[in-house]
């Protein structure tokens, strides 16, 4: 997994087994955390006796799954695929905070907009809280779902938990009385995978799902506001191949002041952008569509609004755009972009790694199956098989009459 974050001004992005923290504005030593060399689990005496000899440590590729930064940018945490959780510091200075272990290997992480708890989301559809003030302290399951979770996040006054799943649903539960649901948010076609409330607006919910459309929702009454197909705004159309392909979103995100959304969609080549109108009752209307010479690995932006876009490319693997006379152009003369990306290249070849793999949400796809069809075309086989036996046993029997009435005349005898 590729991902991309600002921790006040550290530039932070996960790539296959590692994360990497470099400074934006001064030359520091970045901050390299490894989870292959990080801290295996230990093995656990009653494991050890059930096991009949088997391992008992986590097994895993030690790719990270999925991470999250705090409101504030002071904390980082990040999840990999051998089950860790690691929680670090990074104001002033990068530190180590903890490793402890989840049940399964997770999908999302979010932090309280207090920064006391860490909650995580995984395949199996349960959410976990951890606490951030005692981080050696196990986590304590908060809800189930019956599908797996993609995403989570929680209202800015930590009244509710919002979660998306694999069944196109979004819940909104209280914090502190998870099985109490507040509400569904409901009109996705395909698993939902990207949550997001902008900045400044804490009774807004944007989502994003595999169908191509991005949502947006007063989550508290599950009311839905608006609703965009994001293949209206293509350019070009689609072939007669593609037509059925929905874009799937897989990022939303909004600008330190609230006023720019940007949505990004798994290999596309391009950025949806959306801005905040305010002529009569607040709302989000499309502003424009930023083609990019490589397709986008993730994206972010940085406290100053401008939009940091790291790309599948060696030759421009990072680039920043900044909004002009309200155009997103490229800004070429960012003095630290050159900075990042001299301390970005030595990890290209691992980020270039994480991206080797199909796309990610290909198996999240519901496929649908139209059982008449296959009735009706089964049923004709099984007519068209019993006519062909029929046809055969009409003949065989013509045969055989033939051959004894042949057979009679010959024994006949003659007058």
């Amino acid at each position: 997994m590729t991902a991309a974050a600002f921790c006040g001004e550290w530039f932070v992005f996960t790539c296959d087994k590692k994360l990497v923290a470099i400074h934006s504005k001064e030359t520091r030593e970045p901050f390299v955390f490894d989870c292959s060399t990080a801290e295996k689990k230990p093995k656990n005496t009653k494991d050890d006796n059930n096991s009949q000899g088997r391992a008992t440590e986590e097994t895993g590729s030690d790719k990270v799954l999925a991470f999250a930064v705090s409101p504030s940018g002071n904390l980082v945490a990040l999840t990999d695929d051998t089950k860790r959780l690691a929680l670090f510091h990074c104001e002033p200075s990068w530190r180590f905070v903890n490793i402890t272990w989840v049940v399964r290997r997770c999908t999302s992480l979010v932090f309280s907009q207090a920064e006391d708890e860490l909650l995580v989301a995984d395949k199996s559809g349960d959410v976990y809280s951890f606490s951030v003030m005692e981080p050696q302290r196990e986590g304590k399951l908060m809800m189930g779902h019956l599908s797996m979770l993609l995403a989570v996040t929680i209202s800015p006054d930590k009244k509710y938990i919002i979660t998306a799943d694999r069944d196109e649903k979004i819940r909104v539960s209280h914090f502190r009385s998870p099985y109490v649901i507040q509400s569904f948010c409901l009109g996705h076609q395909q698993f939902v995978s990207a949550l997001h409330i902008p900045s400044g607006h804490p009774h807004w919910l944007l989502s994003g799902s595999g169908d191509g459309t991005v949502k947006l929702w007063e989550y508290e009454s599950g009311h839905r506001l608006q609703s965009w197909d994001l293949r209206q705004f293509e350019e070009t159309p689609n072939s007669e191949a593609n037509k059925e392909q929905n874009p799937t979103v897989c990022r939303i995100i909004s600008s330190p002041d609230g006023r720019h959304v940007a949505v990004q969609c798994e290999r596309m080549s391009t950025v949806q952008f959306f801005t905040l109108h305010k002529e009569g009752e607040e709302t989000l209307v499309p502003h424009s569509r930023l083609s990019l010479p490589h397709c986008p690995l993730d994206m972010t932006f940085d406290l100053e609004g401008q939009l940091w876009v790291v790309m599948d490319s060696s030759d421009a693997p990072l680039q920043v755009y900044t909004l002009r006379q309200s155009t997103w152009e490229c800004n070429t003369q960012n003095p630290d972009l050159n900075r990042v990306i001299e301390a970005f290249m030595p990890h290209w070849e691992s980020l270039e790694a994480s991206t080797r793999k199909n796309n990610r949400f290909e198996h999240l796809y519901k496929m649908g199956f139209d059982n008449v069809t296959e009735y009706k075309q089964k049923k004709q086989q099984r007519l068209e098989e019993q006519q062909l036996k029929r046809t055969k046993a009409q003949k065989a029997n013509g045969n055989k009459k033939t051959k004894k009435e042949a057979s009679e005349a010959l024994t006949k005898p003659s007058v």
